[in-house]
């Protein structure tokens, strides 16, 4: 599926760094030197490392390297693969639009910090972006796929609406029920489905034009 050499070994690097990023993060959540939340001090390691999980960040970097683990190995033949590789493309897409514009890294960070953060934020969307126009594979979204791939950010806005009021915590200010309130925050969440379902749908019409443009190139 990969259609040379340098692509297979593009995924490979991005799939390393992915997976570099989010074990160094976690590492430092678990030894206390925690960047994802300033509260951290006062929360029990449990609740922490699940607050790990929780941040779509960290989410969108997993589904990373699971899709590059995927065309590595040649596995995007079911439907399944596909549309993680899709919601991959997409969630990694916004994380690092976001974090260019409005995520600055923090002046307090140590060294550790600010590499895990700008690997997570920066590199990984970079090399993921990069490597889907560059090198593909093709022929890998349609639109059942678009509409399958936004399943996990409305599970993942549902589970972090549900239980911010349980444990008084939200990863992001725009779903902060108790500071903005509902009708607010259901606007931002309508907002965001509406951006992953205009970035799937402009993958689908660029993964068709660019196959075009390679087979017209072949000819």
């Amino acid at each position: 599926m990969t259609t040379s050499r340098i692509g297979r070994a593009w995924h490979t690097l991005t799939l390393l760094v992915a997976v570099i990023a989010l074990v160094l993060q976690l590492y430092l959540v678990v030894t206390g030197e925690n960047i994802l939340d300033s509260s951290a001090v006062t929360t029990a390691l449990p609740e922490q490392v699940r607050r790990y999980f929780s941040y779509f960040t960290i989410q969108s970097n997993i589904l990373v390297a699971v899709s590059m683990f995927l065309i590595v190995r040649d596995r995007l033949d079911t439907q399944g693969a596909r549309v993680v590789r899709l919601a991959s493309l997409i969630g990694i897409t916004v994380t690092g639009i976001v974090a260019a514009v409005a995520l600055p890294p923090s002046p307090t960070y140590t060294t550790a910090n600010l590499v895990c953060d700008r690997l997570l934020h920066i590199v990984v969307p970079s090399l993921t972006f990069v490597g889907w126009v560059a090198f593909g594979p093709r022929g890998h979204v349609t639109r059942a796929d678009v509409l399958s791939s936004l399943i996990w950010p409305v599970l993942w806005l549902a589970a972090t609406l549900s239980l911010g009021p349980l444990v008084d915590w939200y990863p992001y200010p725009f779903l902060n029920v108790g500071a903005i309130g509902l009708g607010r925050t259901l606007v931002n969440c309508a907002l965001v489905a509406v951006l992953f379902l205009a970035l799937g749908t402009l993958a689908l019409w660029a993964d068709r034009r660019l196959s075009r443009d390679r087979a017209t190139m072949t000819v």
